[in-house]
């Protein structure tokens, strides 16, 4: 997998993300099986990280059954410009005035292109 945090994430960022899922519950969010999630993860499509102890994906990242469009090429962009996992969630789940919104309700919004623009500009 990339790189995973090795400890929990700090309150505030765990916050940030709200609901949680355990990558059993995210592999039957997308009905497939345990062995795809990690897959999904060591791919960069998908982005978990350690929290209570073990690996948790956040439940925005998944929506009807899928992980959301356009995540994979945003992740890839901020891992590009150097975001550790904990950073890219913070990015993703704060607030950006000029979207509106957080990135991920952009992306889940199918509003990538916009996304991956401001993740790209930060690379420079």
């Amino acid at each position: 997998m990339h790189a995973t945090v090795e400890r929990d994430l700090d309150p505030q960022t765990d916050a940030l993300a709200g609901e949680w899922l355990t990558l059993k519950e995210a592999a039957a969010r997308l009905g497939v099986k345990h062995s795809r999630i990690k897959q999904l993860l060591a791919e960069r499509k998908l982005l978990a990280v350690r929290r209570e102890g073990q690996l948790m994906v956040p439940a925005a990242f998944l929506r009807d059954g899928q992980v959301i469009k356009g995540l994979s090429g945003t992740l890839t962009v901020l891992s590009d410009a150097g975001f550790s996992d904990v950073e890219t969630l913070r990015w993703l789940f704060t607030a950006d005035d000029t979207l509106p919104g957080t990135p991920v309700q952009a992306l889940s919004e199918n509003r990538g292109t916009e996304v991956r623009r401001r993740a790209q500009a930060l690379a420079f």
